[in-house]
């Protein structure tokens, strides 16, 4: 199962790596218009937008399995792996896995409203719908929470076992 959670992570983080020249190559055009034409959508900036959104939501728990997330580790770089498996794994379970189902819910049902209200731009000329944007967030709380159980469940073995290598996506 923990293999299935990497490759479903990876195969996420791939899109959002692909998405990020896409969106490079959407702002590289709208800023070329601008300023050389005096041309500019409002559905252009919002793509920009949600581009962005997809790249981070669903780079964030690629980032998380590739250990290239945001630590603070004052002190976790100097312990061992058996302590640094006990840190991961208490702060999966304590903090990571309880902000993940709490993001889960409320994204689903932010989600949910902007689908059944048929949510747009209120920009003339703007994105007519918002919905498959605000349902990334449900996603990648649900990908995030994945990643999170993965780690959490390789933080523990690596916590029990003696002398054992913890693997990269739980440090």
């Amino acid at each position: 199962m923990l293999n299935f959670i990497d490759r479903l992570i990876a195969f996420f983080g791939r899109a959002a790596a692909w998405a990020t020249g896409l969106l490079v190559v959407v702002i590289v055009i709208d800023v070329f218009l601008r300023f050389v034409f005096d041309l500019t959508a409002a559905w252009v900036v919002e793509l920009e937008w949600h581009l962005f959104a997809f790249v981070f939501l669903l780079g964030a728990p690629y980032a998380l399995q590739e250990n290239r997330h945001v630590r603070v580790d004052l002190f976790y770089e100097r312990f061992s792996k058996q302590e640094k498996g006990q840190v991961d794994f208490w702060g999966s379970l304590i903090f990571l896995i309880p902000w993940c189902l709490l993001l889960l819910f409320t994204g689903f049902t932010y989600a949910r409203e902007a689908w059944m209200t048929g949510e747009g731009s209120p920009n003339p000329g703007g994105l007519p719908t918002f919905a498959p944007v605000k349902s990334l967030i449900p996603l990648a709380a649900l990908l995030l929470l994945l990643q999170g159980i993965a780690m959490g469940v390789r933080a523990y073995q690596a916590w029990q076992e003696t002398g054992a290598d913890i693997p990269k996506d739980s440090v």
